[in-house]
């Protein structure tokens, strides 16, 4: 925990408590709004001021379940805000909010202990030239290709595959990626703690990566500021040690949730659907400090669970607005069986112009939409009327597209025990390649299914060539 030997003297009374909402009385000294108190047997209790009510009261949100706590209880001001541990000691290591270590070994040595709360990069800092970030997972990096430095969302309901496509993103980018990953789970079930520990143990990436986890069964206040603890760490990788930080945060609705929770228990008037009325500049202050500055780079991919589906839902709206690049994961696709269930339509990145990913790529990427959006428009007409109504040059059109979907599957490494596919991490060109020659009709007499759930192109040719080979021959 924090060292508290410089901790300020000034301690107060606990005048009322209701559940996580705690009312202190200062007589002398009133604490700054996020500063740390401490109260409880031990001290064990950690409460966080939010509020300054008079000359004499603070109103405060518990980090820590208030069990035990009891009016008329000493309460000690530590001084400062929450502090979150950083270092190179920190690294394939698993620590809360409080930045105790969790994952059973002894913490960590020659840790330097800063504030969780700092301000955004000035624009002058920021670093002027986008760069694209690949991720070796091809519908991604041809479609909506991700920025260096920038914030990509992963937009989904429950179950359609959020933090499968995060888990093998980590396992894609350790590989080519010199840099540091931080996960940050907000809201995250133990369960998926303890299974991405052991998955990151086994793929040998540990060494370069720090988790950092705020559970369901925490407080709101604690899940809160397990963001901002995560960003701190983070921050210290990109301004002290001049390294590329891949930031993955899931689930960044948990942090509004968080957040309306928290407002909700102050007693704050709700805005709409019952969020919190601060909802923008909570977001806007975690979001911003995310960035590419000329030290070096915070890349962000943020899983965002979409209430009910419903995309107009204002945590989503908001969430989008500061995004680069956006990855909406449709529940049809998982449903048809094709894997990462990414809808190619709905998910866009501001990186996809001529000027950063080049003609050739953006004149591809553009046919293959028109591609899809046509077949999407004929699907109405293949229900009623069937495939026999089409003209000629629509049959073409279903064919490419189609086989793009097909082509567009890969299999993961992370779902290996699960599918017995071995995983597959494709290069940008080998992708644009395959969609180039599936476009120009070279695939039209290979059955679908040979495109689905391999690499590079070549692999449909090596596995179906000699069927279509001996069919011809006789």
């Amino acid at each position: 925990m924090m060292d508290r030997k410089n901790a300020s003297p000034n301690s107060g009374t606990v005048i009322a408590i209701r559940g996580s909402v705690v009312d202190i009385l200062f007589a002398e000294q009133l604490p700054p709004i996020r500063s740390l108190l401490t109260t409880g047997h031990q001290q064990q209790i950690l409460i966080e001021v939010f509020s300054q009510l008079d000359e004499h009261r603070v109103r405060c949100i518990a980090l820590t379940p208030t069990q035990g706590l009891a009016r008329g209880m000493l309460v000690e001001d530590s001084g400062g805000p929450l502090m979150a541990p950083v270092g190179k000691t920190i690294l394939s290591r698993m620590f809360d909010v409080f930045g105790n270590a969790i994952d059973r070994k002894a913490p960590p040595i020659g840790t330097q202990w800063r504030s969780v709360h700092n301000e955004p990069p000035t624009i002058a800092q920021l670093a002027t030239k986008s760069q694209v970030f690949e991720t070796g997972i091809k519908v991604i990096d041809v479609l909506m290709p991700l920025e260096r430095g920038g914030k990509a969302g992963l937009f989904g309901g429950a179950g359609v595959g959020k933090t499968v496509l995060l888990t093998e993103m980590i396992h894609n980018m350790v590989g080519q990626h010199a840099g540091v990953s931080i996960f940050c789970g907000i809201g995250e079930r133990c369960r998926e703690g303890e299974e991405l520990y052991r998955e990151m143990k086994t793929a040998g990436v540990l060494d370069n990566m720090v988790m950092v986890f705020g559970q369901m069964n925490e407080p709101p206040g604690a899940r809160f500021r397990v963001g901002h603890a995560a960003l701190t760490m983070a921050e210290y990788f990109r301004d002290d040690e001049h390294r590329d930080v891949l930031l993955l945060i899931d689930n960044i609705f948990r942090f509004i949730q968080a957040g309306m929770e928290v407002s909700g228990l102050m007693g704050q008037m709700p805005a709409r659907l019952g969020y919190q009325p601060t909802l923008g500049t909570e977001l806007s202050q975690l979001e911003d400090r995310i960035a590419n500055t000329d030290s070096g780079a915070i890349t962000s991919i943020q899983a965002v669970y979409v209430p009910a589906d419903d995309f107009t839902d204002p945590a989503a709206v908001h969430t989008f607005s500061h995004l680069s690049a956006s990855i909406v994961l449709s529940r049809k696709r998982a449903s048809e069986g094709l894997y990462p269930a990414i809808d190619p339509l709905l998910s866009n990145s501001k990186m996809a112009t001529p000027s950063i990913i080049g003609r050739r790529h953006y004149d591809l990427a553009q046919k293959i939409r028109s591609t899809l959006a046509q077949y999407a428009e004929l699907k109405d007409i293949i229900s009623m009327l069937g495939m026999e109504q089409l003209s000629p040059a629509d049959h073409k059109i279903v064919a490419r597209a189609r086989r793009l979907e097909r082509f567009f599957t890969q299999p993961f490494f992370t779902t290996e025990q699960f599918t017995s596919m071995p995983g597959k991490l494709v290069s940008l060109n080998d992708a644009l390649d395959g969609c180039e020659r599936i476009l120009h009709d070279e695939f039209k007499d290979y059955p679908e299914s040979a495109l689905y759930m391999i690499g590079s192109i070549d692999e449909a040719i090596s596995k179906y060539r000699p069927k279509i080979d001996r069919v011809n021959s006789q």
